[in-house]
């Protein structure tokens, strides 16, 4: 993660965060059709996911964004070129699990969760084929009993991962197979155990923001107080301490430093605590991330507008 200075970058969605790498590969595979592919193009998606080796931090993150960014036929083609590599597999998983998102339901999950299990078998020690079940057992509602095993899988081979504890907050919320209680335990849990610097170091932040989301989405007085949420006691902590311990220089060093950083950034000028929030954004350097600006409006322009108030 670079130095953080007081400068501000240009302001701009940057999925890829501060890797230069990922981000160089995504703008090149976006929009790119399975009929445009190239053996060139799928050297270097290969590279760029191969690159960080068993960093699975950082191989994770930019599994991720380059699922949001290829269209699921690149990945398709990819296999038929590279049939004894995982990757292409788990890149077809994750294409179609952030498809699957947006369109509310999953195509042929058995057919997902079989390409994960053969990519578990390619590559026995990578958490992201476990991690790509997590994400399909989530979209069905499994049952508990179900999903449990896959997570022990994914955590036992990266103990901290933060795609992996996202996924399960995911499950764990109301709107899908948990509860606020359920949430609250998960969250405690986290706190009893997690390094400060690790990578599920922003977990609990998302979940106290999904927490103001839904309460602001429910409408009426208790939207109005929604901002109240902030000065309890648990939400309070957790924004001090990530003020006091994340803006130190080396201290986040994950693939997604960047994108908690936006989180602690909104959470702050959602706490009206946009003097404090002047401290975090130069950290940001202008990449925003879409979510969470985007849920107000356009990312940019929210991010901007915040940015620019929190130095009056």
């Amino acid at each position: 993660m670079p130095i953080f200075g007081s400068r501000r970058g240009a302001v701009r969605l940057a999925p890829e965060l501060d890797d230069a790498a990922l981000g160089r590969v995504r703008k090149q595979v976006q929009g790119i059709t399975s009929s445009g592919i190239t053996g060139i193009l799928v050297d270097q998606v290969e590279q760029v996911l191969a690159e960080p080796g068993p960093d699975w931090d950082r191989r994770m993150h930019r599994l991720t964004v380059l699922a949001r960014a290829a269209d699921p036929a690149v990945a398709h083609s990819w296999q038929r070129r590279r049939t004894r590599l995982a990757d292409p597999l788990l890149l077809e998983v994750w294409c179609r699990m952030v498809r699957a998102r947006w369109q509310g339901e999953v195509a042929d999950p058995a057919e997902l969760a079989g390409m994960c299990h053969r990519a578990a078998d390619l590559a026995p020690d990578d958490p992201a084929p476990w991690i790509g079940l997590l994400a399909v057992a989530r979209t069905l509602r499994l049952p508990m009993a179900e999903v449990l095993p896959v997570w022990r899988e994914a955590t036992a081979r990266d103990a901290w991962s933060r795609e992996a504890h996202l996924q399960m907050l995911g499950y764990l919320s109301p709107e899908e197979c948990g509860s606020p209680a359920q949430v609250l335990d998960f969250v405690d849990s986290l706190r009893s155990a997690v390094p400060p610097d690790a990578p599920t170091a922003g977990v609990e932040l998302v979940a106290l923001v999904e927490r103001h989301l839904r309460t602001v989405s429910g409408g009426g007085l208790s939207a109005l107080m929604a901002s109240g949420q902030w000065s309890q006691p648990r939400a309070s902590a957790a924004l001090d301490e990530a003020l006091d311990a994340w803006l130190l220089p080396g201290h986040l060093t994950h693939a997604a430093a960047l994108a908690d950083l936006n989180l602690l950034a909104y959470a702050l000028v959602q706490a009206n605590r946009t003097g404090q929030a002047a401290a975090v954004f130069p950290a940001i350097g202008g990449r925003v991330t879409p979510w969470p600006w985007g849920l107000d409006g356009d990312a940019v322009q929210q991010f901007t507008h915040w940015q620019d108030r929190s130095t009056l």
